[in-house]
């Protein structure tokens, strides 16, 4: 109809394209392998990434052609986000701590025939090449000539250096216009049951995201912010991060694979961070590095965390320091946040003790996205706080179905199922009891593994904590808790058990502790409970 509003296609390529125009300054900031800091700005990222964009159709990628990733977050890895998808290419992502029959599993399943690797993971390429044998046509190492290692790559595969490739790049023109429906990525679940999953965004949804990250009750990143994401790059777009920085015009300040608390704390300090983000386990290591080595936050105002329930002990140990932890949720599927918690304003009458029991909980739903928490006859849980419910989402940035799934396709509904268990309570927080493979259910009556965890982290000789189900021939199944304790603790496993009284039910109480040295990570961060079942479940 004549005079509606103008159409413009909502398109990754324009986010940097502004963030060049309107914030060419900004910053970002890379730890290199050697530990050395690389700085570049938006504009020439902008102008790098028009020059990659050349090189990929120079080696022959076309629009819808997949285009792999194997690294960790760097100033070049941002590149490779604009470059490939603003060409009309597909950005896969691939997660170079997953198992290495995984990896080659999925640069076959997305086909991709080109692959960018960070030159530490080339031996993963040397591993995985075999099976793509008339695939993968051509490995770029993302560094210079110097860094190419010994490899092994069969004489099919061309071998290049990035910024060789740079050097001789002739930069398209401009970037070109297309619909917003476009693939511009494709992440794989991590594979913890069965094989990787791939989740394929749009330009349009990526868009919408990262818009909706900036607003007011989000994230809400400022041109005045300093972010550093401590979610990698290949898990869910390092939340969106890459976006919603250079869309406000904030600085990214970029760990590499230096995510260890000494150089997580230098680098929040030394660029005087005011954002971060990443899982709980990142956190409760450089808590721990902080107590023990007596350092402090310098700048950082703000902590996003997701992927696992942050503990509110821990919580409330940031917030003595100043520093606001924000709790979302989501997943692989959602891009990831569905639901981010900031209060409403009965949330400001709230006693300390209370708001902070608030502020653990998940969050409330974000705008672009609904949530639902469905009974076994697929009703709708009350919003109680109480009933608990198989938790689905639908939205503008959630998987109507995985990648080449055609029978995993969520219908004409939308509600995507999350395999989470949780409750809302009557302000529309989400809080998450259980996934649905870690509940316990003893005697008829569920336990959350969850909350078995948080009493546990609370004890202050505690560093990490992880409840299985284990069988048990009168209840059916029983909570196990395995503890990994301080350095210097003398915790015994029977005093760990006693710190549960008057906290929880008396049938919630695991019946037995096993203190450990340590506890199974995945690929992500998250506590492998599939391998603690594996190892403990039997051993009763």
């Amino acid at each position: 109809m004549h005079g509606l509003m103008q159409h413009r296609e909502l398109l990754i390529s324009s986010i940097i394209e502004h963030a060049a125009r309107h914030h060419p300054a900004g910053e970002i900031i890379s730890r290199r392998d050697d530990g050395s800091l690389a700085r570049t700005d938006y504009r020439s990222i902008e102008q790098r990434a028009r020059k990659l964009a050349g090189s990929l159709a120079g080696l022959g990628v076309r629009p819808g052609d997949r285009v792999g990733t194997l690294a960790m977050n760097s100033d070049r890895h941002v590149e490779l986000y604009y470059a490939i998808s603003g060409m009309g290419a597909v950005c896969t992502t691939i997660n170079p701590r997953l198992a290495v029959a995984d990896i080659g599993y999925i640069a076959d399943h997305a086909q991709v025939q080109v692959i960018f690797a960070d030159p530490s993971f080339l031996p993963i390429i040397d591993d995985i090449a075999p099976a793509l044998a008339g695939t993968l046509r051509h490995v770029i190492v993302m560094g210079e000539t110097a860094e190419i290692g010994a490899h092994h790559l069969p004489g099919s595969v061309s071998v290049h250096a990035y910024e060789a490739l740079m050097d001789t790049a002739r930069p398209i023109a401009a970037w070109p216009v297309f619909d917003e429906r476009t693939a511009s990525a494709l992440c794989y679940t991590s594979g913890t049951t069965g094989r990787p999953k791939g989740v394929l965004y749009s330009h349009r949804s990526t868009v919408l995201f990262a818009m909706m990250m900036n607003n007011a009750d989000v994230i809400a990143l400022r041109a005045t912010d300093r972010v550093m994401p401590g979610v990698p790059m290949f898990h869910v777009n390092a939340w969106g991060f890459p976006f919603a920085a250079p869309l406000a015009g904030a600085a990214l300040l970029m760990p590499g694979r230096h995510l260890d608390p000494a150089s997580v704390l230098d680098l929040l300090n030394r660029e005087s961070a005011s954002v971060a983000a990443g899982v709980p386990t990142i956190w409760l290591g450089l808590h721990n590095h902080l107590r023990d080595g007596g350092g402090e936050l310098t700048s950082l105002q703000r902590i996003l965390s997701g992927g696992a329930a942050f503990p509110r002990a821990l919580m409330a140990e940031y917030q003595a320091r100043g520093i606001a932890v924000c709790h979302a949720w989501g997943m692989t599927e959602s891009s990831p946040v569905a639901t981010y918690y900031a209060p409403k304003p009965a949330s400001l009458a709230l006693d300390a003790a209370p708001k902070l029991d608030q502020a653990a909980k998940q969050g409330r739903v974000v705008f672009g996205v609904d949530v639902r928490a469905a009974l076994d006859d697929d009703a709708e849980a009350p919003w109680d706080g109480a009933t608990q419910g198989n938790l689905m989402f639908r939205g503008h940035w959630v998987a109507s179905a995985y990648y080449r799934m055609p029978d995993s396709d969520v219908g004409d509904e939308g509600w995507f199922p999350t395999g989470d268990v949780g409750v809302i309570d009557p302000d529309g927080y989400v809080m998450l009891t259980d996934r649905t493979k870690d509940l316990i259910k003893s005697g008829g009556e569920w336990i959350s593994s969850i909350a078995i965890e948080n009493i546990a982290i609370g004890h202050p000789d505690v560093l990490e904590a992880a409840a299985i189900a284990v069988p048990d021939a009168k209840w059916g199944e029983r909570p196990l808790l395995i503890a990994v304790l301080r350095a210097g603790s003398a915790l015994a496993a029977d005093d760990l058990r006693a710190f549960y009284r008057d906290k929880v039910p008396s049938w919630s109480v695991p019946d037995r502790v096993v203190i450990a040295d340590s506890l199974p990570h995945g690929a992500t961060g998250k506590i492998l409970k599939t391998e603690l079942r594996r190892i403990y479940a039997s051993d009763t």
